[in-house]
Order: C-alpha cells, then sequence, then structure tokens
C-alpha cells in the first residue's frame, strides 16, 4: 500500500512550463530533428510535423498532465488511485508501471551520453578541436568511446548532477535548476543562431532546412512525423504524469501543452539554424545522429577562429539539453520510491540514481568492452544489437507506443467525458474539448499504430 506522501506542488505556472518545456528538450531536438526535416522535404516535413504533433502528440501530452494532477502521485500510484476513482480495472495502472521502467531504462543510457557532452565541454574549452580534420576528430571519439574508463567516469558524473539536483525536491532542486537552466539554453541558441547566420553556409543551411521540397514527401515521411512528434514532446515516459501531479488545479493544461509543444519545436528549429550553416560553410556532410555532434561538428569549431567560444557554448547548450531532460526521467522512479518505500528523498534519489548509475553500465561499455556482446541476439529485430541498442529500440519503438497508446485509451475510452472536463476544468460542451476528445479517442491511437507500423517498415 502507498505511503499518503503529500508533494509540493509548482511555485509558478512559469517554474512548470520550464520544467516541462526542459523534459520535452532533449538531445534527440539538437541532432535528430534538423537533420529528419531537411532530408524530409525541410519546410514541407515541419509543416507535416506541426499538424500531426497537434493531433496525436498533444492531446496524449494534455492526457498525461491530465492524469497526473487527477492522482496527485508518482505514474503509478497515480494510475492505481484514477482507475479505481473511475471504476474501471487495476489493469490500468500498468501504464504508471510502463512509463515509469522506461523512464529508468531511458535515464540509464541517455546518461552515457550526457556523459559524452560534459566530455566534450571540456575538450572545447581546452581546444582540443584547433585545426583538426576528419580523420582526427573520428579518432578522438573513438578513442574516448573506446576507453571504458573515461566513458564510465563521465557517465558517473552525469548521474551524479542529476542526483544533485532531484535530491533537493521540486523547490529548491527542480524548479530552482530549470528556471536558471532552460532561459540559459534559449540564450545560448538564440546568440549562436545569431552567429551562424553571418557564416558562408547561412543561405544552404536555411534552403537545407525550410525549402518545401514536396518531391521528398512520402507516406514514411507522415510517418516519421508522427513518431518524432510523439517522442519530441516526452510523452509516454511518467515525466509529463510526475510534473502534472505537483500542478496547481487552476492550471490550464491545454494551454500550458501547446505552449511546451512550440517551445520544443521552435528549440528543433533554432538547433538547425546553429549547427548546419557552420557545417556547410566548410562543405561537410549533414550526417544524423551523434556523428553529427560529435565527429563533424568538431572540425568545423576547430576552423574557426572564435571555435573555443562557440564550442564551449555548444556542449554546455547539449549539457543543459540533457540534464533537464535527464531529471525529469529520475524524478518518476524518486517519487515512487518515497511514496511506497517509505523512504526519504534524498536517500530514494540517491539509491534509485545510483541502480541507473549501474544499469547504464551496460550502455557505457557497449561502446567499447562489449561492443561485439549482443545479449537478444536469437530475436530477428535484436540480432545485431548491443545492450546501448537493445534498451534504446525496446524503449522508443516498444514501450513508450504501447504507454502512449494506453493512456488515449484510458484518457479517451475509460474516463467518462463528464469526468475528463472535470479534471480539465472545462465545460464539457466547449468546443476545443469536444475537439480533444475526439482526437484522444481516434486520431491519438491510429497514429501511435502508425509508429508501430513505421518502426515495422524500418
Amino acid at each position: 500500500m502507498a505511503a499518503q506522501v503529500r508533494h509540493e506542488h509548482w511555485s509558478s505556472r512559469f517554474a512548470f512550463l520550464m520544467a516541462a518545456i526542459g523534459s520535452a528538450v532533449g538531445l534527440g531536438n539538437i541532432w535528430r530533428f534538423p537533420f529528419i526535416t531537411g532530408e524530409n522535404g525541410g519546410g514541407a516535413f515541419i509543416l507535416i510535423y506541426l499538424v500531426t504533433t497537434a493531433l496525436i502528440a498533444l492531446p496524449i501530452l494534455i492526457a498525461e498532465v491530465m492524469l497526473g494532477r487527477m492522482g496527485q502521485q508518482s505514474p503509478i500510484n497515480a494510475m492505481r488511485a484514477v482507475a479505481q476513482k473511475a471504476g474501471r480495472s487495476k489493469f490500468w495502472v500498468i501504464i504508471g508501471i510502463g512509463s515509469t521502467l522506461g523512464a529508468f531504462v531511458v535515464l540509464s543510457y541517455y546518461s552515457v551520453i550526457g556523459g559524452w557532452a560534459i566530455r566534450y565541454f571540456l575538450y572545447a574549452i581546452s581546444g582540443t578541436f584547433s585545426g583538426m580534420d576528419n580523420a582526427a576528430s573520428k579518432d578522438l571519439f573513438d578513442a574516448f568511446t573506446a576507453d571504458a574508463g573515461q566513458v564510465v567516469l563521465w557517465h558517473t558524473v552525469f548521474i551524479g548532477i542529476n542526483v544533485g539536483i532531484v535530491i533537493w525536491g521540486l523547490h529548491a532542486g527542480i524548479e530552482k535548476a530549470v528556471t536558471i537552466l532552460m532561459p540559459l539554453l534559449f540564450i545560448l541558441l538564440v546568440g549562436m543562431a545569431v552567429y551562424s547566420s553571418t557564416t558562408p553556409g547561412f543561405d544552404k543551411a536555411v534552403t537545407f532546412l525550410f525549402d518545401f521540397d514536396f518531391s521528398r514527401v512520402t507516406s514514411i515521411t507522415f510517418l516519421t512525423a508522427i513518431g518524432q512528434g510523439f517522442f519530441s514532446v516526452s510523452v509516454a515516459l511518467g515525466a509529463m504524469m510526475t510534473y502534472g501531479a505537483y500542478l496547481d488545479k487552476n492550471e490550464n493544461i491545454a494551454r500550458a501543452g501547446i505552449i511546451i509543444a512550440i517551445a520544443d519545436t521552435l528549440v528543433a528549429i533554432l538547433a538547425g539554424m546553429v549547427i548546419f550553416p557552420l557545417v556547410f560553410s566548410y562543405g561537410l556532410a549533414a550526417g544524423s545522429g551523434p556523428g553529427l555532434i560529435f565527429v563533424t561538428l568538431p572540425i568545423t569549431l576547430g576552423k574557426l577562429g572564435t571555435g573555443i567560444e562557440l564550442g564551449a557554448a555548444f556542449f554546455l547548450l547539449l549539457i543543459v539539453a540533457a540534464v533537464t531532460s535527464a531529471i525529469s526521467l529520475l524524478e518518476p522512479v524518486v517519487s515512487w520510491a518515497e511514496e511506497s518505500l517509505g523512504v526519504k528523498r534524498k536517500v530514494s534519489a540517491a539509491a534509485m540514481g545510483a541502480a541507473a548509475w549501474f544499469v547504464g553500465l551496460g550502455s557505457a561499455f557497449s561502446f567499447n568492452i562489449w561492443s561485439d556482446f549482443h545479449p537478444l541476439s536469437g530475436i530477428h529485430i535484436f540480432a545485431d544489437k548491443t545492450i546501448f541498442d537493445a534498451l534504446d529500440l525496446t524503449s522508443t519503438s516498444l514501450v513508450m507506443p504501447t504507454v502512449g497508446l494506453l493512456i488515449a485509451l484510458f484518457a479517451g475510452w475509460a474516463l467518462s467525458a463528464e469526468t475528463a472536463a472535470e479534471a480539465l476544468n472545462v465545460d464539457p460542451n466547449a468546443a476545443w474539448f469536444r475537439w480533444w476528445r475526439f482526437l484522444i479517442r481516434y486520431v491519438a491511437p491510429l497514429g501511435v499504430v502508425s509508429i508501430f507500423v513505421a518502426n515495422g517498415l524500418a
């Protein structure tokens, strides 16, 4: 039986928005969104992304925050309480279990990449990138990731930073961090985008990102947009449900959800305006994923007279984005431990952080001593997957879409219209509420199913 822990509430709407936007804005915004935008028709893809996010991801985001505020506890206990009050099956607690476990697993391997960002920030301020060519940059990356001790060290530092924030609770820890870090992130992004606009590759970057090239739009483009929107706004990992539990009952959840989705998209677009002018200025390939950030970008930074300052700013930006996402992944399991195990926050934060660190060792070793270890090689889709790859694939392709689908079904079908309207503080006959209910019942579930389809085609 869960203990009735009385959680703090957000001290202001601004604090909640900064935390929620920080949860949504992560490493994927900075290296994945700009690339897939350019590869899928630029402005055409952005248009499709905005529409599909509004129709699928945003309704689920609103539902998840709503369920958190209804339950006033961590995802597992919130879903147990909400389902019981609504007279529904205990089965629905699986939403809380899946999202909490998903958050824990993602944190375990996400922190490894967060550690890379810290190490590269130190490389940048020490001038390591100066005069670096493609071969030297790749050698640096390969040498770093091949050193198990170094990868584990920075994985440890990153986890430690997040535990150090979460351990102090909502007001003294999470709020204080996000109300400093998120404005810093926006200042860094805007400043770097202004600088990038002065580089020779700016015009090519604008064309790459915003040219409406409908010839590149296919059915897969729509599936890619749906998947990117779903993952980008941070639904189905318990973070938004946990943050919703700390939300004042008078806060307009729908308005907050729209702000979160817009801010998340703006960060991703600004990141593209920072990265691609620099990359194109030196005729480098706009490769996707970590290679773009940790191999290609250092080459560019090494050629610039302002490379040390710009490199330090960029990797600081990356650290900020990673930390604000990671604390939202740690908070659900820490909150659950407080409620269900009856332990103090400082103990639960330290214990859950240590557990995530331990699980993350498998991911840290996936790039070096266990790079040839494929634990699930007997299963076709995992045949060539390291521990890191297997955890990433399981969480993003299975756990998150499943939890997202269940959230949509529960909010749309298990809860009555009257109950949902009361939870959202809205008249059941209000136009936007009826539109949201239609989306959450029909459109969003079909959209999430399409993510499964896209993963099957990948």
